[in-house]
């Protein structure tokens, strides 16, 4: 089998917001944008790698979604317990230096894991735990 991780889903709160990051601050392209009464759905991705993809959505859009499950994904984005990703880079130091220099929330800064890797965690602008692990 020859199968590949294509795209992977995020929710924003705040599509100008989830701009300046992804796009601004980590820069990735942006490959799509559409908006559907009044939600937008963008889509980014890194410099090079066409084939991987991560969708920025309206938390909750899905209309078999309930509002009690609504107000608990809200909950948990203001948590930073709902969505996450581990992102990658040879330059751990030079990344985190850019997010430490803007309003990025920091939740742990570039440390050596019992387990072997190196990383650090922050915030997007909607709550979402972003890990960023060193390729070594």
């Amino acid at each position: 089998m020859d199968i590949t991780i294509n795209a992977s889903f995020l929710p924003h709160t705040d599509a100008d917001a989830a701009l300046a990051f992804y796009r601004d601050l980590l820069g990735f392209e942006v490959r799509n944008d559409v908006g559907y009464q009044g939600m937008r759905w963008i889509t980014v991705g890194p410099p090079g790698q066409p084939g991987t993809s991560i969708v920025l959505h309206p938390p909750a859009a899905d209309p078999g979604v309930t509002e009690e499950e609504r107000r608990t994904i809200t909950e948990m984005m203001a948590k930073g317990t709902y969505a996450s990703i581990l992102l990658a880079t040879p330059d751990l130091d030079g990344v985190f230096e850019r997010l430490q220099a803007s309003d990025t929330e920091i939740v742990q800064e570039p440390t050596e894991q019992p387990y072997g890797v190196r990383d650090c965690a922050v915030r997007d602008a909607a709550g979402n735990m972003i890990r960023i692990q060193e390729v070594r």
